[in-house]
């Protein structure tokens, strides 16, 4: 198959983060196909940030988001610093590969707090502080809600609505370009996700693919193959397509099974897969 055959697609190293090293990624992706690339910011750190971003130019793929920063709930002054001054390095990061965001995760509630309003107001607190950071460099912060399985542990914000809320109350009229992800494992489920979608369309920075599995081993690492699960992929597309989203789609899939795959087995299935869903999405119903 030659990679003008291949669509449209972005795969998001955590897909094989248990075979390849970002180097083998990369090159693996480039062979594939695959236009854009979703690295991992210890992936990075591991190979070294300029020798990364040279390889990832040289590969003609495009860096999507840079994942990920956030973690901005702690209560502590000096705990709440550290994650500010981590999330200002992640940041320089992403400037230095021509990433158009940083992914966001908020963080989960502080150990022996069951105040979620403070958590929330924490993580607006959080990026406020950043703005300026983001700007001066070119970066946008993408904010994930996550699954509401995750609101305590690792993000107090669990729908894209909470998410915008956020945006627009740190962003008061969008001029440092705050925004948000939207995956389906994260928000396939919400009964509000047509208008919602609506809503992020000029905030929507990624737009990242995986299927839901039922029953789950781990609610972490046992995220569904597209196609594989409860999803209906090609609808979710039509609706993201119908809010006006148009970014490259970005697998994110996060899976003991399919890491213990031939990592050439998982892209190309990823990319077989994500035809079949192209297929479906774009089939005239009235033909």
């Amino acid at each position: 198959m030659s990679p003008a055959d291949v669509p449209d697609l972005a795969i998001n190293t955590a897909t094989t983060r248990k075979q390849w090293r970002l180097d083998q990624a990369i090159e693996g992706y480039a062979r594939a196909g695959i236009s854009a690339i979703g690295p991992w910011r210890e992936e990075i750190q591991e190979m070294g940030v300029q020798k990364a971003a040279r390889q990832i130019r040289d590969a003609g793929l495009i860096v999507t988001g840079l994942c990920r920063a956030g973690m901005l709930t702690a209560r502590g002054d000096a705990e709440f610093k550290a994650a500010l001054d981590d999330n200002r390095r992640a940041i320089e990061e992403a400037h230095e590969f021509n990433a158009t965001h940083v992914v966001i995760v908020a963080g989960g509630l502080p150990p022996g707090s069951k105040d979620l309003k403070a958590a929330r107001d924490r993580v607006a607190e959080g990026l406020s502080s950043l703005r300026a950071d983001a700007e001066a460099a070119g970066i946008r912060l993408a904010l994930e809600p996550l699954n509401p399985i995750y609101g305590a542990d690792r993000s107090v914000i669990v729908t894209l609505d909470q998410a915008l809320d956020i945006c627009e109350a740190v962003d008061v009229g969008g001029t440092t370009g705050l925004g948000v992800i939207v995956d389906t494992y994260h928000v396939w489920w919400d009964p509000n996700l047509s208008p919602a979608l609506s809503r992020a369309a000029p905030k929507a920075l990624g737009f990242h693919v995986n299927d839901w599995l039922s029953p789950q081993t781990d609610p972490l690492n046992d995220r569904g193959m597209i196609g594989d699960g409860a999803i209906d992929l090609p609808e979710f597309t039509k609706q993201v397509r119908k809010a006006g989203i148009t970014l490259t789609p970005e697998v994110e899939i996060f899976s003991d099974r399919w890491w213990s795959e031939q990592p050439e087995v998982v892209v190309q299935t990823c990319i077989d897969r994500w035809r079949i869903i192209m297929a479906e999405a774009n089939r005239d119903p009235d033909a």
